[in-house]
């Protein structure tokens, strides 16, 4: 419990730094309701004898807000790109096998609110990020939306965001 409990104190930190060097207020990214889901997983991935021979995970962008994630000395992994109007990029990683191992990784996601009245809230470039110099490069979208696209096109190494360009 003390763990999750510090990884979201660091989230919500990290929120305020990210709107602090978008040029907003400290709290503007919590006031969208970024930080309003919370998922935590884990992840083991026993020694593998032979690599080569498998897949992995296929090369993706997490679908939430922010990750915050805790990995061993093993490595092999890494959202905010839409809202931001690029200022901020989405990472695409995957897990490898590796015959070393076991591989641990503990991923925090934080994302927009999962209840179904929360739905029809729009998310799309921050208004005070916009000018006539810096137009919105994405249209506005529900969060519901976003992960019904992502789930539907899979981890097929290429990123949901062009789906929603302008």
């Amino acid at each position: 419990m003390e763990y999750s409990e510090q990884v979201v104190k660091l989230g919500l930190t990290l929120f305020e730094l990210l709107s602090e060097a978008l040029g907003l207020h400290l709290n503007h990214l919590k006031d969208m309701e970024c930080a309003e889901s919370i998922l935590f997983l884990g992840h083991y991935y026993p020694p593998c004898p032979e690599p080569e021979l498998t897949l992995g995970s296929s090369s993706h962008a997490d679908p939430d807000i922010f990750t915050v994630l805790l990995q061993d000395q093993m490595g092999g992994l890494q959202v905010l790109q839409l809202i931001s109007n690029d200022k901020f990029k989405s990472i695409f990683h995957k897990a490898l096998a590796q015959n070393a191992g076991p591989r641990i990784s503990a991923a925090c996601f934080f994302g927009a609110p999962l209840q179904q009245e929360s739905n029809t809230r729009l998310y799309g470039p921050i208004k005070e990020l916009l000018s006539e110099e810096n137009p919105p490069i994405y249209r506005e979208t529900t969060i519901n939306e976003y992960r019904t696209y992502f789930n539907s096109k899979g981890l097929d190494g290429n990123s949901s965001l062009p789906h929603f360009k302008l």
